[in-house]
């Protein structure tokens, strides 16, 4: 099989280029990233340099005209979208590049694989588009969707574009959605990279409110093999969700770096909280259990040892992804939320 993988160079993407290459010696891949300030074609240039399965583009899922010849020329099977301006807080600075990449990109994607008649059509989304929970349940497939960040708003449009292609064109689209994810290759403006870069460099940590916000933690391959098996498995027009049955406190998380890296808890900060920040996400995942045979892998513990035990590895690549914008960004954020 021939996947277009869009997104292919940021975190998810990278886990699910190397994952699947990895387990299906028969599948190529074609991986389309615009490579904006979180896509780092270096996650995965060992790749371009000794792996003919796999296949670089640099480019935009808002070209039609660039989409539809990759679909075409290259004879692709199947397309997963990750491809998606990803951060709440610089969705709050600026909703307009979320609407433009992850409505109209992931639209234009859609139409241009109904076009070329692709035989599966995978939408990576996210469990934000659910908005927040109380103290108690779960979300499920049928929950209704109610975004409370630009972010998760435009994510929920794309996923509203999807149920619609299926129903109105019979497009063979699934979406998934996602918990928190942690991991190799994640951009340092999420918390676990960023608490663990702060630490390592004796900063302050800053902890939104106070830190009670509640999230399911997912190891980044764990939900990789989710979207592999909605590919694979999955009903067509269905939607699945995916969770690590691991519900953390952030300053829980935050607690637990700074003891796995014997720094004292004094660094943390606590900082004005941001506007709409959901209070807890908790994912009901038995439907993917049912139909696609899904069930997490790592616990908690055993994945943060494991991302951690990662960063400390490869110091260079977290060398590199603070330069430039990233710093520039987060040093505007940190000064903001210290007022």
């Amino acid at each position: 099989m021939k996947v277009l993988v869009t997104g292919g160079c940021g975190f998810i993407g990278t886990n699910f280029v190397r994952l699947m290459l990895k387990s299906h010696p028969d599948w190529s891949i074609v991986n389309l990233d615009k490579l904006t300030y979180a896509g780092n074609r270096l996650n995965l240039l060992d790749l371009e340099e000794n792996e003919p399965r796999y296949q670089f583009v640099h480019g935009d899922i808002c070209d039609r005209d660039l989409v539809m010849d990759l679909l075409d020329g290259g004879r692709i099977d199947a397309v997963v979208n990750f491809a998606a301006e990803s951060h709440v807080d610089r969705s709050i600075n600026d909703p307009s590049p979320f609407v433009v990449t992850n409505v109209n990109g992931a639209q234009n994607l859609m139409e241009c694989a109904r076009q070329r008649k692709i035989g599966r059509f995978v939408h990576v989304s996210t469990d934000e588009v659910y908005g927040t929970l109380g103290p108690s349940g779960k979300f499920t497939e049928t929950t209704p969707l109610a975004p409370n960040s630009p972010y998760s708003a435009s994510k929920a449009g794309a996923d509203l574009l999807a149920r619609a292609y299926f129903e109105t064109y019979g497009f063979p689209v699934l979406v998934t959605r996602c918990s928190n994810n942690y991991g190799p290759y994640q951009f340092p403006e999420k918390l676990i990279p960023l608490m663990y870069l702060n630490a390592k460099a004796g900063k302050s940590l800053p902890v939104y409110g106070d830190g009670l916000n509640v999230r399911d933690w997912i190891y980044v391959d764990d939900h990789c093999r989710g979207v592999e098996l909605t590919l694979t498995k999955g009903r067509e027009g269905s939607v699945y969700n995916f969770g690590g049955n691991a519900e953390e406190t952030n300053i829980f998380v935050v607690r637990t770096l700074l003891s796995i890296l014997d720094r004292p808890e004094s660094l943390i900060t606590y900082v004005k909280d941001r506007p709409g920040h959901d209070k807890r996400y908790a994912m009901d995942f038995s439907l993917a259990r049912k139909e696609l045979g899904f069930a997490p892998t790592l616990n908690f513990s055993e994945g943060l040892a494991r991302t951690v035990a990662w960063y400390e590895a490869n110091g260079t690549w977290l060398e590199q992804v603070q330069s430039g914008e990233y710093r520039n960004f987060m040093d505007t954020w940190y000064e903001e939320r210290s007022k």
